[in-house]
């Protein structure tokens, strides 16, 4: 049996083929843990169950804003745990937001900002990883109150989750100079859940991106679009 490493070169080079990151899963399972969403990947139209992790919210009273499916919050609560372990203090920020925030969201900045800069900072509604559950934006201490900016991926909290939030099953879902494949800016405040198993393999195969992971498992589900296609933006 070939290596992992050897048959993701192989379907990956396979896949730049075709000169596009653009394509769609269709019915995925809402209450996957490996469920893709980006701009051509719908988030989950059900509800998912929410709980609250018992982590430190950025703002007081802020616990509404840093809800996550079950088994995403107590993979949190032991990647916070390890980093209070290295003397390293991080804050929730933002959790699972409703279609209705997330829409809120995008239209303010495409309002501030142009549609070309919120495209690449922001999820359009229905297209959000926030929706799921799974996603967590985070500060840490050394950084409070500046904001979620790239300057966290060079704090001692964000070097620190970036090299070790794998082990508790998070990955860094938009990481740098990877725009083109990933479809937003370089995010080193925004952790996804994906289960120990798939964060260890990604993390060993180089920390690639998620859609070039969900391409090397999932590729015979795939229905690719033609460059430049979008899909709908209703949820």
């Amino acid at each position: 049996m070939l290596p992992l490493q050897t048959v993701a070169a192989i379907l990956l080079g396979a896949a730049m083929s075709f000169e596009s990151w653009c394509f769609v899963l269709p019915q995925q399972d809402p209450t996957d843990t490996l469920i893709l969403v980006n701009k051509y990947n719908k988030a989950p139209a059900v509800p998912v169950a929410l709980v609250l992790p018992k982590v430190d919210p950025m703002k007081e009273g802020g616990e509404a804003n840093i809800l996550m499916r079950p088994d995403a919050a107590a993979a949190l609560e032991e990647l916070f745990a390890g980093a209070a372990e290295e003397g390293m203090h991080l804050y929730a920020v933002s959790g699972y937001r409703s279609y209705s925030t997330q829409k809120a969201i995008f239209d303010r900045k495409r309002r501030e900002r142009g549609e070309r800069v919120a495209n690449l900072s922001s999820a359009k509604a229905g297209y959000s990883e926030h929706q799921t559950g799974l996603a967590m934006d985070f500060e840490g201490e050394s950084m409070l109150g500046k904001g979620l900016v790239a300057a966290i991926g060079e704090s001692p909290e964000g070097i620190w989750v970036a090299e070790n939030c794998w082990k508790y099953g998070f990955i860094l879902r938009y990481p740098k100079d990877k725009t083109h494949i990933t479809g937003y800016i370089y995010e080193p405040w925004h952790v996804r859940y994906v289960g120990k198993e798939a964060s260890k393999e990604i993390h060993d195969l180089g920390d690639i991106t998620f859609e070039e992971y969900i391409l090397l498992k999932r590729g015979d589900r795939v229905q690719y679009l033609k460059e430049g296609e979008t899909q709908d933006e209703e949820s």
